[in-house]
C-alpha cells in the first residue's frame, strides 16, 4: 500500500473511533438519564447511619453497701432478675420498727373504741340518775302544797336534779368527743392507723429496693459497680440494653429531605454482615433539629466569620424485628441506608403515641405485697370476733413454726414478707 493511501486511511479510522466514542457517550448519557428519572431521583442514600437503642441505666433508689453482683458485661438477663444486692440490715430494722408502730396504733384505736363503750355505759347511768332526780322533784312538788315536804327538802331535790342534769350533759359531751376520734369508721380507716400503715409501706418498699433488679430483658453493658462498694441513689451501676428494640439513626443532608416522608420504605446494609444481609425498614420520624443545634456547644453564626455548611438531620428508621432477631445488631454499628421516595406521607407525626414505647412492671409487686402485710398486721391486732369478721382470704396464710419478728425472704423477682 502506498504512503498516500495510508495517510488517507488514518483520518477515516480516527473519525470512526470518534463516532463510536460519541455513540457510547450518548448511550451512557441516555442510560444515566433514564436511570435518574426512573429510579435515581426516587432514592436518597447515606452511609452516615448508626444503630441506636434504649440504654436502660441501673441505679439504686436507696443507699447501701453492695453484697452481691448478679450479672456482668455481655450477660443475658430477664426482667426482674437480680442484678445487685445491697446490705438490707438497716432496711430490715426500719421495717420491723414500722410494723411495731402499726400494731401499737391499731391497739390504741381499739382502746378508743373501748372508751366509747364505757362512755355509752356512763351516759346510760347518768340518764337513769337524771330520770330519778326528775321523779323525786315531781313527787316533792306534789307534796309541798300539803305541807308534807318542807321547802328545804324540795330545794335539795332541785339541786340534785341540776347536778344530775350537769352530769348527764358531761357524759353526753364525752361520748360525742370520743365518737369524733373514730368518726364511725373502721380501724383501718383511722388517721393514726393510716399514718402507721404508710410508714410500713415505705419501709417495706425501701427494703425491697435493696434488691436491684433488671427492669427489662436484655444484655448487660458498662458494669461499674464493685463488691463492697458504698453506693448512693442515682449512681450508675450498669446498663441493660434490649437488643431486640434497636433502630437506625441515618444522618441525611438537609438537601436530601425534600421528598422524604414518614413511612417510606428503607433498605439497609450493615458493615458487620455486608451486602449478604439486607434489612428492611421504614422511616419512623424525621429529625426535629440538626445535630449542631442540639450539640453541647451550638454554633453561633451571628458572630465572627461565617461559612455556610450543609447541615444533617437524624432520620430514625425502624427495623424489622424478625430480621434483627436473625441477624442481631449492636449499639453504634455502622449502617448504610437507602430510602425509597416513591411513597408519600407526613413530614411530622400527627398523632400522639397510643402506648408507652418502653415500660416495666417489675416494681409493682412491692406495693401489693406491702398492702398485704399491712392488712395482716391490722387483722392480727384486732379482737378475735372482729378479726374473724374482717378476715381477708387473699392474705398469705403460711406461717413458720419459729416464733419471732417478721422475716423477709426473696421469692421470685420480688421480696415477699412472711410471718415467723
Amino acid at each position: 500500500m502506498s504512503a498516500a493511501a495510508t495517510d488517507t486511511a488514518k483520518p477515516v479510522a480516527r473519525h470512526a473511533a470518534l463516532r463510536i466514542l460519541m455513540i457510547v457517550l450518548v448511550l451512557v448519557g441516555i442510560g444515566w438519564a433514564a436511570w435518574y428519572f426512573l429510579i435515581g431521583r426516587w432514592h436518597e442514600y447515606t452511609d452516615d447511619a448508626y444503630v441506636g437503642g434504649n440504654i436502660v441505666q441501673i441505679t439504686p433508689l436507696v443507699p447501701g453497701t453492695v453484697t452481691r453482683i448478679g450479672a456482668d458485661d455481655g450477660d443475658r438477663v430477664q426482667a426482674g432478675q437480680l442484678l445487685v444486692q445491697l446490705d438490707s440490715s438497716d432496711a430490715q430494722a426500719a421495717l420491723a420498727q414500722a410494723e411495731a408502730t402499726l400494731a401499737r396504733s391499731v391497739r390504741q384505736v381499739r382502746g378508743i373504741y373501748r372508751g366509747i363503750d364505757g362512755s355509752q355505759a356512763m351516759l346510760a347511768t347518768r340518764k337513769a340518775d337524771l330520770d330519778r332526780a326528775r321523779a323525786d322533784v315531781a313527787r316533792r312538788q306534789a307534796l309541798a302544797g300539803s305541807g308534807a315536804v318542807s321547802a328545804e327538802e324540795l330545794a335539795h331535790a332541785r339541786d340534785a336534779l341540776a347536778a344530775a342534769q350537769a352530769a348527764f350533759d358531761a357524759a353526753d359531751q364525752k361520748l360525742a368527743s370520743d365518737r369524733v376520734l373514730v368518726d364511725d369508721a373502721g380501724v383501718a380507716a383511722q388517721p393514726d392507723v393510716q399514718a402507721a400503715a404508710a410508714a410500713v409501706r415505705l419501709a417495706y418498699i425501701n427494703h425491697a429496693r435493696t434488691a436491684i433488679v433488671a427492669p427489662v430483658s436484655g444484655y448487660v453493658a458498662r458494669r461499674a459497680v464493685q463488691l463492697g462498694q458504698r453506693v448512693q441513689p442515682g449512681a450508675p451501676l450498669m446498663a441493660v440494653v434490649p437488643l431486640d428494640q434497636v433502630w437506625v439513626d441515618a444522618n441525611f443532608k438537609e438537601t436530601q429531605l425534600r421528598d422524604m416522608r414518614i413511612g417510606q420504605p428503607v433498605s439497609l446494609v450493615s458493615d458487620l454482615y455486608g451486602d449478604d444481609v439486607k434489612y428492611s425498614g421504614r422511616v419512623l420520624s424525621l429529625g426535629i433539629g440538626t445535630g449542631s443545634a442540639f450539640s453541647l456547644l451550638p454554633a453561633q453564626n451571628a458572630t465572627g466569620n461565617w461559612i455556610k455548611i450543609v447541615q444533617r438531620l437524624a432520620v430514625r428508621v425502624a427495623l424489622d424485628p424478625a430480621q434483627v432477631r436473625k441477624h442481631p445488631l449492636r449499639i453504634g454499628m455502622s449502617m448504610a441506608a437507602d430510602v425509597d421516595l416513591h411513597h408519600g406521607g407526613a413530614l411530622l407525626p400527627t398523632q400522639q403515641p397510643a402506648q408507652p414505647i418502653l415500660s416495666t412492671d417489675v416494681y409493682a409487686g412491692s406495693v401489693r405485697e406491702a398492702d398485704a402485710l399491712i392488712a395482716r398486721i391490722i387483722h392480727e391486732n384486732l379482737p378475735p370476733a372482729q378479726a374473724a369478721a374482717t378476715r381477708n382470704p387473699r392474705l398469705p396464710a403460711a406461717k413458720d413454726a419459729n416464733a419471732g419478728a417478721t422475716a423477709i425472704r426473696p421469692h421470685g423477682t420480688h421480696v415477699v414478707v412472711a410471718s415467723r
